[in-house]
């Protein structure tokens, strides 16, 4: 199982492994503080296109098309992640305020399309 949560909301038993997948480390949050596994930065979009749809340049369509195509471009640099997520719940966490478009939902359904 993939889920994801927001950096700010509290760890749960459930969340299993879980994964910052930001390039950037969330505002507010020390890193002691920060329930985490592991902060894999390069599944992270580009800052290119992490700013390009920040500043409504492009709509989250275009978006997640070309993110998907960065994590394709990445190699097998995911699929350890989707691999882990085969054998054990994985959370991605993300900072951003939106949590019906984010780069995090496009990575759990990239991962998920990789296990299947």
């Amino acid at each position: 199982m993939i889920y994801c949560k927001r950096v700010y909301q509290e760890a749960t038993p459930g969340d299993g492994y879980r994964v910052l997948v930001d390039r950037l480390w969330p505002r507010g949050v020390k890193k002691s503080d920060l329930q985490c596994d592991e902060w894999a930065k390069a599944l992270a979009p580009s800052a290119e296109l992490r700013k390009a749809f920040h500043s409504d340049v492009i709509d989250f369509t275009e978006f997640s098309r070309r993110y998907v195509a960065e994590l394709t471009s990445q190699g097998d640099a995911p699929k350890g992640l989707a691999d882990r997520a085969k054998n054990q719940t994985v959370t991605l966490l993300y900072g951003a305020k939106n949590t019906e478009q984010n780069h995090a939902l496009v990575l759990a359904d990239f991962l998920r399309r990789l296990n299947s």
